[in-house]
């Protein structure tokens, strides 16, 4: 959802600020909000769920022997996390519209996007849609700001006290582990919360004082929030890939088998052998794979 954020809503919105005309129209000014609220949406529900399974992961009695999770069940869960996050953004394609302006300064005519609903929708969709618009204020804050940074932090604080009750039991090297995966999960969520507060601000202080700013200040305001987006969109894979081993390494072989197309050889040969017993023995993000123990070695002088 972060290279869709990039790959589509970036652009339209360079191009606005450059030529003050909004590229597909009517189109973009409600598909541009919808998907900006649904990356907000994954990412908040997306650190609940890594949330939920570190804690998992922490009150598991033996994590040596901690099951594979199946496929299904996490397409289950990413396919809950995602069309969650797109119906709960389903209201703002019905806020948002195309309007033109007659700039002061130029005199052309400028097209931009307002907070405004048809008057064309259907009388209890129009008042469920100025309901939404009234508290989308405070939704924005509470759930997509307040709900992933609390819901990390208390997983994590019932996690380390688990932890620390139970480090006896556990090796060192799957104390690490968790330590990592657990870095990454508050890193993400660092990342998140210092991208998403200046917008919780600038919505709280334009609801508040909307009056009293001229319109290139709200138009301003609004820009810097879209570019924090943008950023945090930007930093969150890159962030990813090299915090989390296993995922930045499984990158790094298909970025070199791209590039050198996947020709064989025995350097590569060893080095895949080795990268792939190096990402076995690491933890994945999502669960814990379970520690094989190798084959007893022959005795000297059998027969084999």
């Amino acid at each position: 959802w972060d290279f869709l954020i990039l790959f589509f809503c970036l652009p339209v919105v360079i191009f606005n600020e450059i030529t003050k005309k909004r590229l597909l129209g009517d189109i973009s000014c409600r598909i541009v909000p919808f998907m900006e609220v649904s990356s907000l949406g994954v990412t908040t529900f997306s650190l609940c769920a890594l949330g939920i399974d570190r804690f998992h992961a922490a009150t598991s009695p033996q994590a040596s022997t901690r099951p594979i999770e199946q496929c299904q069940s996490i397409i289950a869960k990413l396919a809950v996390i995602w069309v969650g996050s797109m119906t709960l953004s389903v209201p703002e394609i019905l806020l948002w519209q195309l309007a033109q302006d007659t700039s002061p300064v130029s005199g052309g005519v400028t097209e931009f996007c307002t907070m405004k609903p048809s008057s064309k929708l259907p009388e209890s969709i129009y008042s469920l849609v100025l309901t939404y618009q009234n508290a989308r204020m405070w939704w924005y804050f509470g759930c997509y700001f307040c709900l992933p940074i609390l819901f990390t932090v208390s997983c994590q604080l019932v996690t380390r006290r688990i932890r620390g009750t139970d480090k006896k039991s556990r090796g060192a090297k799957h104390g690490q582990c968790e330590s990592h995966l657990n870095c990454t999960i508050i890193a993400l969520t660092v990342i998140y919360g210092l991208c998403t507060t200046p917008e919780n601000v600038c919505n709280i202080v334009a609801a508040y004082m909307s009056p009293d700013m001229s319109k290139q200040t709200l138009d301003l305001l609004n820009l810097i929030n879209q570019f924090f987006l943008f950023f945090k969109c930007s930093v969150t894979p890159v962030l990813l890939l090299c915090l989390c081993r296993p995922l930045g390494q499984a990158f790094m072989d298909c970025c070199c088998c791209c590039c050198e197309g996947c020709g064989p050889d025995t350097t590569s040969s060893e080095g895949s052998a080795d990268s792939k017993l190096k990402t076995e023995m690491s933890s994945s993000i999502f669960f814990d794979k379970p520690r094989e123990t190798p084959p007893p070695l022959l005795a000297l002088g059998t027969p084999c």
